[in-house]
């Protein structure tokens, strides 16, 4: 059992971190435009509270139930004659795979942060130049940055649960909702607020097909950090007496309320500024600095508060992707908290440094594989493979395997019968036919 738990609040201010990530921030708000704009939102809204939700409450049942690490907390809850569900929580090495690169952006981030204050770019074509030339050329710097990261999550996992996790939450969460409120009054009264909404939520059927409910349904669940251990082992820190639908529940509208404030933030400035979206790294590096610069003296303060924004979102998700691996060594190895994390968060960080690497001018060549370099591959490999097997994982144990009365114990008390059926219904069926569809998307064979 655990001594230092999370109480009520922390546990869904530091899941709530682990699901609002860099994902939120960039990858939602362009993929909701290019996809149809409201009717899209509908979709996404309906698919991550009903199919990302329903899995969400599954991986919570499961390490609440558990108190355990995951490997444990599968062995445990499993019949005796199906102990070999354990390797079903090893699913905590896709977080390790993950952190490589995540690290590198934030990295990106602390970097625009320090721009931000020194010398952002004077127009689109320098914007451009400046990021092309740091993450190919700029070697030293990119690597300060990165160790940097890693010296913060890794110090934040070694004081434990209460006084690291739930402390950095407790912090990070409430901060970076505060930022992006006073982003978001200050973008309502931008010209482009109305074009951002009408991106973002207009109905564009003609944009809309049925792609876009596989891209919904892709992006509802990997929002959520679902797949990958990370909400079972915060679970397994959560107090008994816990409503774990109702805190999956306010997690998840959190999750999904800064993704949308994000967009609209990010888009009432880029409409402003007569310029069209584009996707990922070249939205948030080249296009918003550039217009940033132009803003004058509010737009050095703007960026500044926007890229510390993006760095707490990232943080608190790069430290929830760790903390299952740590845990697994602390409970299963009788290892220290402290030595089992920095030893893995040095193997981790050795990683990542050829991922690193792999960007760069220098040595893009030598770590590129086939048509990705390792960067991309990780990338892939994590999103599209091993994070659905994930879910499916999940998802089958607590349909299947899993002894009915656990999961009534948690669920039924709290929200009567008719959602428990519909519930276990979308977890025995709904939900495994949905990840797999990611996946063969993904993979691109559909």
């Amino acid at each position: 059992m655990h001594k230092n738990r999370f109480t009520r609040i922390g546990f869904i201010l530091a899941a709530a971190g682990s699901a609002v990530g860099l994902g939120n921030i960039w990858k939602f708000p362009y993929i909701a435009g290019e996809n149809g704009g409201g009717v899209f939102v509908l979709v996404y809204l309906a698919t991550v509270f009903f199919i990302g939700m329903s899995i969400f409450i599954a991986e919570v049942l499961i390490g609440s139930n558990s108190n355990k690490d995951a490997v444990t907390a599968f062995e445990t809850l499993a019949p005796k004659e199906k102990k070999y569900w354990k390797y079903g929580g090893f699913s905590f090495l896709t977080g390790l795979l993950i952190l490589t690169f995540y690290s590198v952006v934030i990295g990106w981030i602390f970097h625009y942060i320090v721009l931000s204050i020194s010398s952002l770019p004077a127009n689109f074509k320098e914007s451009e130049e400046v990021f092309s030339n740091f993450v190919k050329n700029d070697i030293l710097n990119q690597f300060i940055y990165y160790t940097l990261t890693f010296i913060i999550i890794a110090y934040t996992i070694s004081k434990g649960v209460k006084k690291g996790i739930e402390k950095l939450n407790n912090i990070l969460m409430p901060s970076l909702i505060g930022i992006l409120i006073f982003l978001l009054i200050y973008s309502i009264q931008l010209d482009g607020f109305y074009k951002a909404v009408e991106f973002m939520f207009y109905p564009n059927f003609a944009k809309f097909n049925t792609n876009s409910i596989i891209v919904a349904v892709g992006h509802a669940f990997f929002t959520l950090s679902i797949g990958m251990a990370t909400i079972l082992t915060y679970s397994a820190s959560l107090d008994k007496n816990v409503n774990i639908v109702k805190a999956s529940t306010y997690i998840v509208i959190m999750d999904t309320l800064i993704a949308l404030v994000a967009g609209l933030i990010i888009f009432s400035i880029t409409f402003t500024a007569a310029q069209e979206p584009s996707k990922g790294a070249g939205l948030v590096f080249i296009t918003l600095p550039a217009i940033f610069y132009e803003m004058g003296t509010i737009g050095i303060f703007l960026a500044l508060l926007f890229f510390i924004a993006l760095a707490f979102a990232a943080i608190t998700s790069a430290v929830s992707i760790l903390e299952p691996t740590v845990m697994y060594l602390v409970e299963r190895k009788n290892i220290s908290r402290k030595k089992a994390t920095y030893s893995i968060a040095f193997f981790a960080y050795l990683v990542g440094i050829f991922v690193l690497l792999s960007n760069t001018g220098a040595y893009s060549q030598t770590l590129t594989f086939g048509s990705k370099n390792l960067f991309d591959w990780f990338d892939f490999i994590s999103s599209a493979i091993l994070m659905p097997i994930g879910g499916i994982l999940i998802a089958i144990f607590v349909g299947y395997i899993l002894d009915k009365e656990v999961s009534k114990k948690a669920i039924v008390p709290y929200t009567g019968e008719n959602f428990y059926k519909i519930w276990l219904f979308t977890i025995k069926y709904v939900a495994p036919i949905s990840i797999i569809a990611i996946m063969l998307k993904e993979i691109g064979i559909i």
